[in-house]
């Protein structure tokens, strides 16, 4: 058992990914059985995932370890490369109008929502921020997929923040978003020299929340009611990384 996973994890982490899914259950029309479906199904879940085996399991291989992550060398800067992506600097000419046609579903309109501010940001605003660096996320073939950004970089604070799209939806669910995200944080504590990163993610975007999670972001607090998407409110987090 990874080090992890013997702790227990900050009541404020299990309030907030229950807040996420109880907002979620509600527009199902869970009921009180539901609810209890749903936890004896966790359970279960939990138990294999752990090698413990459930009523009626057959006998099952251990789970394939994942390979360990290689260290990252980003003081160079862009472009960056781990063998699987390639992230480079914007080509404004070249870029814009990929940009502009990521912006239009969900996920780019995410990207573009102002956390501050609670409104949309047009895309120049963001290009044209000299607060503002843009990577491209490309194939190891150059093939455009994705953007990579730091905004408000803040150079006497040593902070900024993160926002990630891949904006091609047919290699979204790949694992580009973690193998980008991973050499942009590098790219950021290395090259920029940023002593802090955050980022905002919905509560219910359980997905997003474990991935940052897993690069090694933390709760730091909880932003109740903080923006309006398609008539919903949505609870916002606020996670961070330091520098060692």
């Amino acid at each position: 058992m990874d080090e992890r996973r013997s702790e227990k994890l900050p009541n404020l982490t299990i309030e907030t990914l229950a807040r996420g899914f109880f907002k979620e259950a509600q527009t199902y029309g869970f009921s009180q059985g539901d609810y209890l479906r749903f936890v004896n199904r966790l359970l279960d879940m939990s138990m294999r995932a752990n090698g413990i085996r459930t009523a009626g399991d057959a006998a099952r291989s251990p789970a394939p370890q994942p390979p360990q992550e290689q260290p990252i060398d980003a003081s160079g800067g862009l472009p960056l490369t781990d063998g699987r992506l390639r992230i480079r600097a914007l080509d404004r000419e070249e870029d814009l109008p990929l940009l502009e046609r990521w912006m239009e579903d969900e996920a780019g309109r995410y990207f573009l929502l102002s956390r501050t501010i609670s409104r949309t940001l047009a895309l120049h605003e963001i290009l044209d921020d000299p607060a503002s660096v843009v990577g491209v996320v490309t194939l190891p073939d150059g093939q455009p997929i994705g953007s990579m950004a730091y905004l408000h970089m803040d150079v006497d604070q040593h902070k900024a923040e993160l926002r990630k799209l891949i904006g091609e939806p047919s290699m979204r669910g790949k694992g580009h978003a973690k193998c980008a995200t991973r050499l942009w944080i590098a790219y950021g504590l290395q090259a920029l020299r940023l002593h802090k990163i955050y980022l905002n993610t919905l509560e219910t975007n359980l997905r997003n929340v474990r991935l940052n999670e897993s690069l090694g972001f933390r709760l730091e607090g909880i932003l109740h009611d903080e923006i309006q998407l398609d008539g919903r409110s949505h609870d916002v987090l606020r996670m961070a990384l330091w520098s060692e």
